[in-house]
């Protein structure tokens, strides 16, 4: 029986999935905390690893996931409360701190 030359049909990306993974373009480091944590649940690289060894990576890597998931939030917060601030009050300036 020859081989054919079909390619595999690729479904569709839901809405969900598209908007998930435009946020995840906006977030790099987020993305790449996702990765790792998908990379260890495949478990396809280097020497199997024992479930405590799997254990205590997922818990450093969702350790880093929430870092950077507060990070994201916070700069978004302070955009949001100096925007507000900037409407409520139209004579305010914001400085930015000096490093």
């Amino acid at each position: 029986m020859g081989m054919t030359n079909k390619k595999a049909v690729q479904p569709q990306l839901t809405e969900q999935e598209v908007r998930i993974l435009e946020q995840l373009r906006q977030q790099p480091e987020m993305l790449a905390r996702f990765e790792s944590i998908l990379n260890l649940a495949s478990n396809t690289d280097g020497p199997l690893k024992t479930a405590d060894e799997v254990e205590a990576l997922l818990i450093e890597e969702v350790r880093r996931l929430g870092h950077a998931t507060m990070s994201q939030w916070a700069v978004g917060a302070e955009e949001r409360v100096s925007q507000e601030l900037k409407e409520q009050e139209p004579g305010v300036r914001s400085r930015k701190k000096k490093r």
